[in-house]
């Protein structure tokens, strides 16, 4: 089975995608990616091409993907958020030739800089899944086509540098699919779609997942929070699939009454907050069920049981992948310490494009190194602690800024946290704390001193706070921690 058969899953009677005002069946859905298809053939992208994907979440992005991987080409979805040097830079690291666009691209003057001789050709994909008279059929794929083969490139953001293309395979995205099986969707169900197609657990989950049990997928090009509602709401949703952001305007602005259709809710992308699960559950009667994964594991590592949550864990690790959590020298810990986690299993990506160092390192002895400190219970359930890049060594010891955010979301009128590391001539490095407060509220910083310091270490109390209107995110909901610092530091 290659990623494009599962637009076969459904009857074809059955309703595949809802995108706004437009239903298609499954035998549409079939039909669409047939076309798509016949057209990228004749405009020349053929098996091991590279085919840049640009676009708002949409019905004609998954015609598109199918259609490009149904060709045993790779498809590189592109966030439609980036710059056109950020553009250049990833058609140029690709060698994307061929790119499908919602809007046209002046990408002239960015690939010139980046001294790039690629001639890129652009296709509306508003037009890519309808019959064009008078062109080629496309050949089926060869018989020696492997599920091994790669069929998209993640661009992850990275934490210096410039972004690496994780290279995904098609048996990576399938098997791990199959690996969050248990999460119980079934046909007549309905997920929402709402986080960016490009990013990849919207990819997998709402959309992948969905087809692969014969589901339908309800598409919203962005989140705003009363469309979101009223769609949940009128479309009966039963599956959402959402970050720690959305959670909280629902929770500001949803009621009882819009939710009652919804079955599950998973939170990935980002780490969730307790504060922010607790008033989530108390309004609507919802558990949450906590997710965490990468780019690189195509891309759930954990995802809690529906019925089965922890406070404060993001589950057990998803069935045949291997697990462990190690120490500095490379040593498994006892269950309830910390250590780095490092997963081994058929999800895991074939490796960084064109970087075999970085994919050596990165998958040192076999296992894939998340850079990510965990601990696991009794019972296997992972609570992530921090990354380890955004550890803060403070005379010696060690700071795990979400360990502190948590506790600061506790604190009356705080609305969003950040703790970052910050350079300290005593201690090395000392915490700082971002916050914004919600709206009306006021917060006194002294009290909210001693309220962590009735809760904290003295150590791993911030040495700064500095109030913000907003907290600025990343486009995956992630409170974008570099972009604060880097204004902090000017």
């Amino acid at each position: 089975m290659l990623i494009h058969d599962l637009i076969y899953q459904g009857a074809p009677a059955d309703l595949a995608i809802v995108d706004h005002e437009r239903r298609f069946t499954y035998k549409e859905l079939q039909d669409a990616v047939k076309a798509c298809r016949d057209r990228l053939y004749a405009c020349g992208v053929h098996q091991g091409d590279r085919v840049g994907i640009f676009t708002r979440n949409s019905a004609e992005f998954i015609f598109a993907y199918m259609g490009i991987t149904s060709l045993g080409a790779i498809a590189v979805p592109i966030n439609f958020q980036l710059s056109s040097r950020e553009i250049a830079y990833i058609i140029k690291d690709a060698g994307i030739r061929v790119m499908l666009t919602y809007q046209p691209l002046n990408l002239v003057d960015a690939l010139a800089q980046l001294r790039c001789q690629l001639k890129v050709a652009q296709y509306d994909i508003r037009s890519i899944g309808k019959p064009k008279k008078g062109i080629e059929e496309a050949p089926e794929l060869s018989e020696y086509f492997s599920a091994e083969n790669p069929c998209q490139i993640i661009y992850t953001s990275g934490t210096t540098g410039n972004p690496k293309g994780a290279v995904i395979s098609h048996h990576n995205i399938l098997f791990n699919t199959k690996q969050i099986d248990y999460m119980g969707c079934k046909p007549g169900h309905k997920a929402l779609c709402v986080l960016p197609m490009y990013h990849c657990y919207g990819l997998t989950c709402a959309v992948f997942y969905t087809l692969s049990v014969g589901a339908a997928i309800v598409i919203l090009d962005s989140f705003t929070p009363r469309t979101t509602i009223s769609t949940i709401r009128e479309e009966g949703i039963t599956e959402l699939y959402i970050v720690p952001s959305i959670c909280s305007l629902l929770t500001k602005l949803g009621t009882p009454e819009d939710m009652k259709s919804v079955r599950l809710v998973v939170s990935a992308g980002t780490t969730l907050p307790l504060k922010i699960q607790q008033d989530f559950t108390a309004k609507f009667g919802l558990d949450i069920c906590e997710a965490y994964g990468l780019s690189e594991t195509a891309p759930i590592v954990t995802m809690t049981p529906l019925g089965k949550t922890k406070v404060g864990s993001c589950g057990p690790v998803v069935p045949d992948l291997q697990w462990k959590l190690i120490d500095d020298e490379g040593e498994e810990v006892p269950r309830g310490e910390v250590g780095e986690l490092i997963v081994k299993g058929e999800n895991v990506m074939l490796g960084y494009w064109n970087l075999p160092d970085v994919t050596h390192d990165a998958m040192r002895g076999g296992w894939f190194h998340t850079g990510d400190v965990a601990r696991a219970d009794e019972d296997g359930y992972i609570y992530i602690v921090d990354r380890i890049k955004d550890m803060i060594i403070s005379m010696g010891e060690n700071v795990y800024p979400r360990e502190v955010e948590e506790v600061i979301y506790q604190f009356p009128g705080i609305h969003e946290a950040a703790v970052i590391g910050i350079d300290d001539k005593l201690r090395g490095q000392a915490g700082a704390c971002f916050y914004s407060v919600h709206e009306g509220a006021t917060v006194n910083i002294r009290e909210l001193k001693q309220f962590l310091q009735n809760n904290l270490a003295l150590y791993k109390i911030p040495r700064e706070f500095h109030l913000m209107e907003k907290l600025p995110r990343t486009t995956t909901g992630k409170i974008a921690k570099k972009k604060i610092l880097a204004e902090f530091q000017k």
